[in-house]
């Protein structure tokens, strides 16, 4: 099973051919439009197996399944936060799909991610997290209690780990390999997508990558990040 993240920077409806090199099972898309309320016959064609959720049809947060795998929607609480679908997939393990892009006056970005822990970290076992987080340890603010480092801390407890940080031994605010370019600018890198799993998936774990920005910048800011199982 291959799993991808990607932040498409819209119009997904012009890019999801993009992917294909991937052969990817499932694929978590941000910033990309409501399939449902699309008139591109070919993109809600692609998107025949999916679950979709935003405040707005044209940019929302997006799960994308071949077909013949169950995607069902686990329906958790939000705790009054934007924006996740937690799914179950072929009735065997959890995933919480992530694009922490809410400007809440009180948790903002990684805020957002941090809070739905809150009410759900009962639920995230043999799970998968992934997405945008738009957030790195290097954020950190001194006196916060949901910067990104502890986000980080809290899935540990829960036994779940970054597999970017652990296929490659690299520390969280040291990545070697960007997931966004600020501008599309070459010289402006920062490592703001991930994905999270259970540290009992590991063994299962056959390779972590991120794409070429030489590949990628064509048609987002961001870079996908592919995980195969």
């Amino acid at each position: 099973m291959t799993i991808v993240t990607w932040n498409c920077n819209g119009a997904l409806r012009k890019k999801y051919n993009e992917l294909a090199c991937f052969d990817a099972d499932i694929i978590v898309i941000q910033e990309c439009e409501d399939p449902q309320h699309s008139t591109d016959t070919a993109y809600k064609q692609w998107a025949c197996n999916y679950l979709w959720l935003g405040d707005n049809k044209h940019k929302g947060l997006g799960i994308f399944c071949k077909k013949g795998i169950a995607l069902v929607n686990n329906d958790w609480a939000d705790n009054d936060t934007k924006y996740f679908i937690s799914a179950r997939i072929n009735d065997s393990f959890n995933l919480l799909a992530v694009w922490c892009h809410a400007k809440s006056p009180e948790y903002q970005y990684i805020g957002q991610l941090w809070k739905y822990l809150q009410v759900n970290k009962n639920n995230l076992k043999q799970a998968i997290i992934l997405g945008d987080f738009n957030s790195n340890s290097i954020w950190d603010r001194h006196g916060r209690n949901w910067n990104h480092s502890d986000v980080v801390r809290e899935l540990e407890e829960i036994g779940i780990t970054s597999l970017y940080h652990q296929h490659f031994d690299e520390k969280h605010g040291g990545e070697l390999q960007p997931t966004f370019y600020l501008y599309r600018n070459i010289v402006r890198p920062y490592h703001l997508d991930y994905i999270f799993a259970s540290r009992d998936l590991f063994p299962k774990i056959k390779s972590v990558k991120v794409g070429r920005a030489a590949d990628w910048l064509h048609t987002s800011d961001h870079l996908p990040v592919i995980v195969s199982i």
